[in-house]
């Protein structure tokens, strides 16, 4: 058998032959772990609950608890964006909270209050 590795395949007869030995030739090697961004896994459950946004979290907690006395949609909605960035920084109770607050905060003004007045 000649030396296969130095004669250049189209694409059919190449597979052919890999078939017909039901091995892979030498020269084919894996390089995309070379080239490729290694994967890094992150795991949150060390870390401590707040740990990066528990500022964001008592803020947007405390823009949400404001807006069910005053300013209800401007403060509401303020409450729930800093609410979101706490929970994306690692205060998931703290942000939740304060969406949870300011939504309701939002309802009440718009389909519960005017019925008061």
């Amino acid at each position: 058998m000649a030396d296969d590795r130095n004669r250049s395949y189209d694409n059919e007869s190449y597979v052919r032959s890999i078939r017909e030995t039901d091995s892979e030739p030498d020269f084919m090697e894996e390089t995309s772990s070379e080239i490729a961004e290694p994967i890094r896994h992150y795991d949150r459950s060390d870390e401590r609950e707040g740990a990066g946004g528990a500022g964001f979290g008592w803020t947007a907690l405390a823009l949400s608890l404001l807006s069910l006395f005053m300013m209800p949609i401007i403060l509401g909605a303020a409450g729930i964006i800093v609410g979101f960035i706490a929970r994306r920084r690692g205060a998931r109770t703290l942000g939740a909270w304060a969406i949870g607050i300011g939504i309701v905060s939002i309802i009440v003004k718009l389909f519960i209050l005017p019925f008061y007045y």
